[in-house]
């Protein structure tokens, strides 16, 4: 009895042992996701004037994307695709959504005291999210940032799609601002030591301001600025959960309008550019002394955010057995004071109104992407692997060992990241549509690139690009390859599926 009670006991032993190798194996996750980040401003993708020292550090030291996309030209359906796997064509959110049905949710004053005012509409509890399956795979999970899928009030907070922690943005129209006067903790609003400043009631400077006197923009710079609060909750979660793995969903605001930043930021760009023409508020968002020198803080601000990330990963001797990856939702804004042709924000693109953010053009979709993973991913690596938004959750649950949802539109590039390319599957075409910017649909097929524009007035036309020779989709050779554009036109119809929101259809493809 005795000796059966010992083998029982060690068997015991030996296999807890095995579950609990088996869960420390497993890699904890960063996913950080800059908010309105163009292609070209990273030095590693070519940026001349910004500096991002601690960015470029993860792409020396992992793999480098060429042709990653995101899931939309704006924010809301690009976080969308990212959380579900799926593409425009079969997925619930397929563009900035207000739900102004609700009442006045512009009205920030109203909004502060009614939450039913606030978010957009929500991603419904029922979907399977990316947080979910590494809920599922044993993963202690956050997302700290911008949400912009659900109101507080609804069944699409972070809280009940996935996550076991969040803090941040729940709503898009808030983060229009960098000093907010609140932001939300799990469920709970939590307020800052901030004044009510709003976007849209107070975007011009006081009568008879000097605007060369930088004195005169001092209500827009205040005490809490929302990514150093979003920082210290990042750096938080990762020290309590050091111990096992986890998924952090870093969802930042920066590089996106308004333009504020701590002034030591700007300083450090106005030594490089000099003196510069105010931005007065013209163009949306908040007016600002010397924007140039702020957007360049902004981006450099979240590349010392992304230094100090690293070093808390090395602190806590966890920096090994984390993978890092750093991407963004959507191209380069083109208004609110940003200058996207100085920087070159869209890179080898063409960085300007109509070809940036808002339009399925490669300045609008085609986003740095970089992996960094010590011992796995390999240093100074570069992949000319085609993917997008909806690869995410099917790469992270092959990664972390956890059934992939059925009905995605992703494919793992795990393969890729492992250096395995030879087992790496490829998509046939990538499909994104867009029912705003006057309805829009694009596809990838190889060195193919077709859109269609202008859809709500009537054109169905398909511009055809070959992206190998045109790489900033200048000459459309739609005429000269007919084959080709019957083929895009045929892929664009089966892929389309009338979308479950009216507000998201568009009759001239057949929805009703």
């Amino acid at each position: 009895m005795m000796k059966y009670f010992i083998v029982m006991i060690s068997a015991f032993m030996y296999f807890d042992n095995c579950n609990s190798q088996n869960y420390k194996s497993k890699p904890n996750i960063i996913y950080i996701l800059a908010d309105d980040l163009g292609y070209g401003e990273l030095g590693v993708y070519g940026q001349k004037k910004i500096l991002t020292p601690h960015i470029d550090a993860l792409a020396s030291n992992g793999m480098l994307f060429t042709q990653h996309y995101s899931g939309a030209p704006v924010c809301a359906p690009s976080r969308y695709m990212l959380m579900t796997g799926k593409h425009a064509g079969h997925a619930r959110i397929r563009g900035n959504d207000e739900w102004s049905e609700r009442g006045n949710v512009w009205d920030m004053e109203k909004v502060l005291e009614d939450p039913n005012l606030e978010g957009q509409r929500p991603i419904l509890n029922s979907t399977v999210t990316l947080g979910e399956v590494m809920q599922k795979a044993g993963y202690k999970t956050a997302v700290v940032g911008k949400w912009g899928l659900g109101g507080p009030l609804t069944e699409g907070i972070p809280n009940k799609n996935g996550f076991d922690f969040f803090y941040g943005y729940n709503c898009q129209r808030q983060a229009h601002q960098l000093y907010p006067q609140f932001l939300w903790k799990n469920e709970n609003k939590i307020w800052l030591n901030n004044e009510k400043i709003f976007p849209r009631t107070h975007r011009k400077l006081d009568k008879g301001a000097d605007s060369l006197d930088l004195n005169s923009y001092k209500k827009w710079t205040q005490q809490d600025y929302a990514p150093a609060k979003m920082q210290t909750e990042v750096l938080n979660f990762i020290e309590k959960n050091k111990e096992q793995p986890f998924f952090m969903y870093y969802a930042t605001p920066l590089p996106h309008l308004p333009l504020q930043v701590p002034h030591e930021y700007v300083e450090k760009y106005l030594k490089i550019f000099g003196d510069e023409k105010p931005y007065l508020g013209n163009k949306g968002y908040f007016p600002n002394r010397y924007p140039k020198a702020t957007y360049a803080g902004m981006i450099s601000y979240l590349d010392d955010q992304v230094g100090e990330i690293v070093q808390k990963l090395k602190d806590l001797e966890i920096y090994d057995t984390t993978i890092i990856v750093f991407t963004s939702d959507n191209g380069p804004s083109y208004t609110g004071g940003t200058d996207a042709a100085y920087f070159n924000s869209a890179g080898p693109f063409l960085s300007k109104r109509g070809r940036t953010k808002g339009y399925t053009y490669e300045g609008g979709i085609r986003v740095p992407m970089i992996a960094s993973w010590p011992g796995h991913i390999k240093s100074r690596s570069k992949t000319d692997h085609i993917s997008a938004f909806w690869d995410v959750l099917p790469t992270f649950s092959e990664l972390v060992k956890s059934d992939v949802p059925e009905n995605l539109d992703g494919i793992s590039f795990l393969p890729t990241l492992l250096n395995k390319s030879k087992k790496q599957k490829t998509h046939e075409f990538l499909y994104w549509e867009f029912p705003a910017y006057k309805g829009q649909q694009a596809l990838r097929m190889g060195n193919w690139k077709g859109v269609r524009k202008n859809i709500f007035k009537g054109n169905m036309k398909i511009e055809l690009y070959d992206l190998d020779k045109d790489p900033q989709e200048l000459y459309n050779v739609a005429n000269k390859y007919p084959e080709v554009v019957h083929k895009i036109e045929t892929i664009m119809r089966s892929e389309h599926t009338t979308a479950e929101i009216k507000k998201f259809r568009m009759k001239q493809l057949g929805d009703k």
